[in-house]
């Protein structure tokens, strides 16, 4: 009888651990994408193909797809001034590769709008804050910003960072430097610098983390390289 009444235990506990494993999503990942005014169309198409890029990777693709029953939930969006954010991708569920697929086309094919010249990252992140609000049953919640300078327009983005970090949202950042091409070593000392900034002014959450790409040419590595550290160490946490 004890036995069985053992048995019965760790069942239970096992059909409690299953359906804490098959959560709405493991993470909600909003991608945004600096257009201020510093970004040119040429650094535009670097950025939007070098996510495009990432995206694909395949180590990057089997960490996003590795939980099907917990799936990742990915949106990208566009920012600059201080009214001045579009989304280009949605909330969408990523549930298999044609998926992936849909979103690549779609960035892709995206054109360079008219955006203000304007750098209003602070309400750029509280912008992200609120898309990711969206997705309150997910098990972590992620704001990936991408940018190339300090902001210029509207608060400072730490009188949003504590904030949105006490609501469970993460904040990393990819700082773009200068282009190594052209600027030598004073590319290392400015992307030192903003890289500063950002640790200071915008990540928050635990082990948040600044990625940086020296030039838009090394964007679609760095993006790489970021998506990988953001979803690889849940990924092995759910599969165990």
């Amino acid at each position: 009888m004890n036995r069985l009444r053992g048995l019965c235990l760790s069942l239970s506990l096992a059909a409690g651990l299953v359906g804490e494993a098959t959560a709405a999503c493991r993470q909600a990942l909003a991608l945004a994408l600096d257009v201020s005014g510093s970004v040119d169309l040429r650094e535009y198409r670097l950025q939007l193909d070098g996510l495009v890029t990432a995206l694909n990777d395949p180590e990057v693709v089997q960490a996003l797809l590795a939980v099907p029953s917990a799936p990742i939930t990915l949106m990208v969006f566009e920012w600059s001034g201080r009214s001045d954010q579009v989304v280009l991708v949605p909330w969408t569920t990523l549930t298999d590769r044609a998926t992936l697929a849909d979103i690549s086309g779609t960035l892709a094919g995206t054109k360079r709008r008219v955006a203000t010249p304007g750098t209003a990252l602070g309400i750029a992140m509280n912008v992200g804050a609120a898309y990711l609000d969206q997705q309150k049953d997910c098990t972590k919640r992620t704001l990936d910003i991408s940018g190339d300078g300090e902001s210029n327009l509207g608060p400072r983005p730490r009188e949003f960072r504590d904030a949105i970090g006490a609501r469970g949202i993460t904040i990393n950042a990819l700082v773009i430097g200068a282009d190594a091409a052209t600027k030598g070593d004073r590319g290392q000392d400015d992307i030192g610098e903003l890289s500063s900034y950002y640790r200071a002014e915008v990540i928050t959450g635990p082990n948040a983390f600044v990625q940086t790409a020296l030039g838009f040419e090394d964007y679609a590595a760095a993006m790489t390289a970021k998506l990988k550290r953001e979803i690889d160490g849940l990924t092995i946490s759910k599969l165990q």
